[in-house]
């Protein structure tokens, strides 16, 4: 078992994973910023959140290390030159979209916080990523996509959900829309090619129904988790689900709030809503 990774198996055909909360920060980090903006990196307490999800038979799958140490919803391919002092030998992403993320430092590795405050005073070695990439990004892939193709292949069809909280106002290097006051949830399946977009829909009018703001593919789409696990066409569907924290908790100080338990019973509804619903019949 990794150290490094939560994984509970689940008889459903539900699979949630959180790639974000892990609070485990490794010593061979060696980061030089303070522990204290580093933190505002995290998907603070969206373990919580869910930890009702394994009792009623879905499967979860949890990073246990910190994303920005290496950010698992993320390509290996997204490496960002500028922290080594030696060319990085493997391949590197060229597609615009995921460059622009590099750019603004939040690549495979970060390069600064989403306020711009650099992660390091030192360059980076080619063998302590590839050791990262090795120890956290392979195996935490490898159970997402063993637990979604266990679910396919108990019901003939998988809905995975790849669970990140955001913050309420869009940080100045966190995202290409600094300042973007968010909704309360964001809903993204990379404009439908990572799930059926009914799919998608029935999720964003549910948490309507309960009284939530709403967005669908923006200002999130969805990255790498999605993008590799999720295949409509073959019945398998994955979405991403951020939740805006002032939901739950108080960004400056990472405390819980009353607003907590209000939300994780509505999250509750929304599990048992989708683990009733079969796309093959119900979209």
């Amino acid at each position: 078992m990794n150290s490094l990774i939560r994984v509970v198996s689940g008889e459903s055909a539900l699979v949630l994973d959180s790639p974000h909360s892990g609070v485990s920060y490794p010593a061979d980090f060696r980061h030089a910023c303070e522990l204290r903006a580093l933190r505002q990196a995290e998907d603070t307490h969206v373990e919580k959140l869910y930890d009702f999800a394994p009792a009623m038979g879905v499967a979860w799958i949890e990073a246990l290390f910190p994303r920005s140490y290496l950010d698992v919803n993320r390509n290996v391919t997204e490496i960002d030159a500028a922290l080594f002092d030696e060319p990085w030998p493997d391949a590197m992403e060229t597609e615009a979209k995921a460059l622009s993320k590099v750019r603004l430092g939040k690549g495979l590795v970060w390069r600064c916080t989403d306020d711009g405050v650099p992660l390091y005073d030192r360059h980076l070695s080619v063998q302590e990523v590839r050791s990262r990439i090795e120890h956290c990004w392979q195996p935490y892939h490898e159970a997402v996509g063993t637990a979604i193709a266990r679910a396919h292949a108990r019901h003939g069809y998988s809905i995975h959900l790849n669970c990140h909280s955001m913050p309420a106002v869009a940080a100045q290097f966190a995202t290409d829309y600094p300042g973007l006051v968010h909704a309360d949830f964001v809903i993204g399946d990379r404009d439908g090619t990572s799930a059926d977009p009914q799919l998608s829909r029935r999720i964003c009018r549910y948490l309507e129904s309960l009284g939530y703001k709403v967005s669908y593919n923006h200002p999130y789409k969805g990255v790498e988790l999605v993008r590799r696990h999720g295949d409509p066409a073959g019945q398998r569907h994955s979405i991403q689900v951020e939740v805006n924290r002032k939901l739950y908790m108080d960004e400056k100080t990472l405390e819980l709030h009353a607003g907590f338990e209000g939300l994780k019973a509505n999250l509750h509804k929304l599990i048992d809503m989708l683990l009733a619903l079969d796309p093959r019949r119900d979209l």
